[in-house]
């Protein structure tokens, strides 16, 4: 009964969506580019509560904006047009995403060539709402000073002695030390080595690195759906066109990008060169640790052949020997650090400030850690029970998708990362870009739809994250989507997660891919005319 009124339910939404407007190309490439445009704008205003100050600019290198109040917009205008400009790019991508369902195929080069001018453009002007990009850029200092990033923190330098770049970080993570990978610890010491002791130059270059990583892992995806032009287009909607990760990436000036272009080379090679593959997971490792769900679901795809299985793991540990081993073996621990924190805007916020009082704030915690790990073993169990099992292209039409390298790694790089993030305490935005890659590969299903809700949430969220003064009556106003509407949005996702399973029961789904594997043995059923 209760399957009954779900579905019913599930038939009215489909019904109430089904517009026309809602599957219209134009309407859906007018949102992405008016909301990505507007961001672009706001970055040329110049540095306010939203815009990064990246100090004296002494050469004509971009980050470009116009001199210091030539446009003064005050924050009752600069916040809620860049919400506004976050939930167009979102519901953009949605309609984007329909029309492609009802026949759209629009030319993927041109599409990809359009994402890229985007990606440009955002780059182009200063990084907004999150200063982690002025920590990069310390650590690389610290490096460039002779000290050792992962021991040693910004703070403790430039508290005892002045330092042109090192002034210009932001609370609240001065005291911190990195808990990046060797990699992009590497990539961080280049920026310094390039940009001098000028914080504006040394950000150019950390946005350069990072907008070339995330155009190439766009272009690996697209290259991964070949021969298909509906997942095509998906893959470069999903990727380098998509503005919740526009936004989240390169307007915030995050380093995500860096690890997952060699996680998406690892999965390039996967069909072709297990060794290859292992170095690039291998690597991916090297820039953040968090790729490690990839590294599970590359090891599960060679579960049945010992050999390649050997091959991958052999490629995966020169990488991680010469980086862990060699280089920076303090840097493999650095992560753990950032263990037992609870971030603003997730689930975990909410269960956290209820359990605070009654159990003390230590307790607390370790029951919402406990929590979060039964829920990632739940959602996960659920997630690879009612995912589609479709073969990424290139698969013969009649073979088990279940015994492809590459289809059962992205399908459990999929299951494993979104039930990670979804789950976590600590979640961010730009941590989404793991699970946009091989959602943009496998077949459409929910859980896209899940994480634009998901991504635009947390997005709108974060707008005000940084430790500057703003506007009392847009600051409570941005405090309530950030404690109360981020939260209740990730706790729906969540619920929608149970009654998504409860619809595709596994009973169900057990029967349809049965009668899948007799059409792909017998050929399908003809009516008899």
């Amino acid at each position: 009964m209760v399957t009954q009124y779900l579905n019913l339910l599930r038939d009215f939404l489909v019904g109430l969506l089904d517009r026309g407007w809602t599957r219209s190309p134009r309407l859906a490439l007018g949102l992405i580019v008016g909301g990505c445009l507007t961001t672009v704008f706001i970055g040329l205003t110049g540095p306010s509560t939203v815009v990064l100050t990246l100090g004296p600019r002494r050469s004509l290198l971009p980050p470009w904006y116009l001199p210091v109040g030539m446009i003064a917009l005050p924050d009752w205008v600069l916040m809620p047009a860049l919400w506004a400009a976050i939930v167009a790019g979102g519901v953009g991508l949605w309609i984007a995403l329909r029309a492609i369902r009802a026949g759209w195929r629009p030319r993927h080069r041109r599409l990809f060539a359009l994402a890229a001018g985007l990606n440009i453009l955002t780059a182009l002007v200063p990084p907004m709402t999150s200063g982690d990009v002025l920590m990069y850029a310390a650590y690389g200092r610290v490096q460039v000073l002779g000290a050792d990033p992962y021991t040693v923190t910004p703070a403790e330098i430039f508290r005892q002695q002045y330092d042109a770049v090192l002034r210009f970080t932001e609370r609240p993570w001065q005291d911190t030390p990195s808990v990046y990978g060797p990699i992009a610890s590497f990539v961080q010491y280049a920026a310094n080595v390039l940009g001098g002791d000028n914080m504006h130059d040394i950000v150019f270059w950390l946005q350069a690195f990072t907008v070339v990583s995330f155009l190439a892992l766009g272009a690996i995806t697209v290259r991964l759906a070949h021969g298909e032009p509906a997942t095509q287009a998906r893959a470069v909607f999903l990727t380098v066109g998509n503005p919740l990760l526009i936004w989240a990436i390169v307007a915030g000036g995050h380093n995500e990008s860096l690890a997952v272009v060699f996680a998406v080379a690892g999965l390039y090679f996967l069909r072709r060169n297990p060794v290859l593959a292992g170095v690039g997971i291998g690597l991916a490792g090297c820039v953040k640790v968090t790729l490690v769900f990839y590294g599970i679901a590359m090891l599960w795809a060679y579960r049945r052949n010992l050999k390649q299985l050997a091959l991958l793991l052999a490629g995966a540990l020169v990488p991680f020997a010469i980086c862990y081993g060699l280089l920076a073996p303090e840097a493999l621990f650095a992560a753990l650090r950032n263990t037992g924190y609870v971030s603003s805007g997730s689930w975990a916020a909410w269960v956290l400030g209820w359990l605070w009082a009654p159990l003390g704030g230590d307790v607390a915690r370790v029951v919402v850690t406990v929590m979060s790990g039964v829920l990632l073993v739940l959602v996960a169990i659920a997630l690879y029970q009612i995912l589609p099992w479709t073969g990424v292209v290139g698969i013969d039409p009649l073979a088990d998708p279940r015994r492809d390298p590459l289809t059962v790694a992205v399908r459990s790089a999929l299951v494993l990362s979104a039930a990670w993030l979804l789950t976590a305490p600590y979640t961010l935005p730009w941590y989404d870009l793991i699970v946009w890659v091989p959602l943009a590969i496998m077949a459409p299903s929910a859980l896209v739809g899940v994480f634009i809700w998901r991504g635009a949430a947390l997005s709108v969220a974060y707008v005000a994250s940084r430790s500057v003064d703003v506007d009392t009556g847009v600051l409570s106003v941005a405090n309530y989507l950030r404690d109360a509407v981020s939260p209740t949005i990730q706790m729906w996702i969540l619920a929608f997660l149970g009654l998504w399973w409860l619809i595709e029961r596994p009973d169900r789904l057990r029967r349809r891919r049965t009668q899948e594997r007799i059409e792909r043995v017998r050929g399908p059923k003809t009516p008899v005319s």
